[in-house]
């Protein structure tokens, strides 16, 4: 128990004394977020979302309208793009015969819990998770609306890279997201106020 101590401490001191500590927050960041997406790829496709089976279906469902009708509205007012929107299975189909369906998958459900559950697992004053998760679950949202967005965009433009566009660029586009909301997070509100006054007093020291 004491060589454990011991070894605790001398590494502590190593990543202090070498500056690593932004190197094991990225490793922290990475291993709570691959663990989330696993842990959520079991409970939707194994569990079935058990035992909140009929609340997420309601949840996405709702979730889909909310990324849907706004994404239509801005491709067809703002963008100009003609479509022939068809609500019921929240379709926009394109002059050039190509579509975009948003279904569950789409809503954003995922990437929105992914968020939320890393910033609750990753340390931090309490009181400005209370503002920060919303607001960050906002931009994660507003992201998704941007997603569906330009993938009309391609489809009416450059359909042919429309597979490239989906899996390569817009979907890690969330995580980069997600990321740069995290990185924030660590740099300017992750630290209680007494110990940045306390980097600020020693940063002084240093100059």
């Amino acid at each position: 128990m004491k060589l454990f101590s011991e070894l605790k401490l001398k590494t502590v001191e190593f990543i202090r004394r070498n500056r690593l500590d932004v190197f094991k927050d990225v490793v922290l960041f990475i291993i709570i977020t691959l663990l989330i997406h696993y842990s959520f790829r079991f409970w939707a496709n194994t569990a079935r979302y058990w035992p909140l089976s009929r609340e997420v279906s309601y949840l996405e469902q709702k979730m889909v309208d909310i990324v849907y009708y706004p994404s239509a509205w801005v491709v067809e007012h703002v963008l100009g793009i003609e479509i022939t929107a068809v609500h019921q299975n929240k379709t926009m189909y394109f002059a050039n015969n190509g579509y975009i369906a948003v279904n569950r998958s789409c809503s954003g459900f995922k990437q929105i819990l992914q968020f939320a559950l890393l910033m609750l697992f990753f340390p931090g004053p309490l009181k400005r998770k209370l503002w920060f998760i919303p607001f960050g679950m906002l931009i994660v949202h507003l992201t998704n609306l941007f997603r569906i967005i330009g993938l009309s965009v391609v489809v009416i433009t450059i359909p042919e890279y429309w597979d490239f566009s989906h899996d390569y660029l817009f979907r890690p586009f969330f995580y980069v997201i997600i990321f740069i909301l995290w990185v924030w997070w660590v740099e300017r509100l992750s630290k209680p106020k007494n110990q940045e006054n306390a980097s600020v007093v020693e940063s002084g020291k240093v100059q």
